[in-house]
C-alpha cells in the first residue's frame, strides 16, 4: 500500500506564503502524476494543481491566478506546493494524491494522503 504524507500546513496571515510537502513511502511518483486538491469548509473537494513526474509538465486550477507553484524532487520522492499571496478563501484541508494518468478529476487518483490544514487569517 502506497502511503502519501503531507506536511507544511499551518496558520498564516493573508498575503503570506506556505510550502506544502508530499512524501511518498516508495518510488511511487516515478510512474505516477502527483496532484494537490483541497476541501474548504462546507465545499466540495476541488483540484488545485498537478505535475507529471517524469516530464515535469504542470497544470493548475484557473482560479489560482498564478499564486501557487507545484514542483517535485525526484531524488527525495517528494512533491511540493508553494503557495504565495494567500487569501482567506484558500483556507482548506489540502491533500496530495497520486495518479497513473494525472488530470483534474479526483476520481483519477489512486492514492491519497491524510491532508494538512491551511488556515489563512484576514
Amino acid at each position: 500500500q502506497v502511503q502519501l504524507v503531507e506536511s507544511g500546513g499551518g496558520l498564516v496571515q493573508a498575503g503570506g506564503s506556505l510550502r506544502l510537502s508530499c512524501a511518498a513511502s516508495e518510488h511511487t511518483f516515478t510512474s505516477y502524476a502527483m496532484g494537490w486538491f483541497r476541501r474548504a469548509p462546507g465545499k466540495e473537494r476541488e483540484f488545485v494543481a498537478a505535475v507529471t513526474w517524469v516530464s515535469g509538465f504542470t497544470y493548475y486550477a484557473d482560479s489560482l491566478e498564478g499564486r501557487f507553484t507545484i514542483s517535485r524532487d525526484s531524488a527525495k520522492n517528494t512533491g511540493y506546493l508553494q503557495m504565495n499571496s494567500l487569501k482567506p478563501e484558500d483556507t482548506a484541508v489540502y491533500y496530495c494524491a497520486a495518479s497513473r494518468t494525472g488530470g483534474r478529476l479526483a476520481g483519477w487518483y489512486d492514492f491519497w494522503g491524510q491532508g494538512t490544514q491551511v488556515t489563512v487569517s484576514s
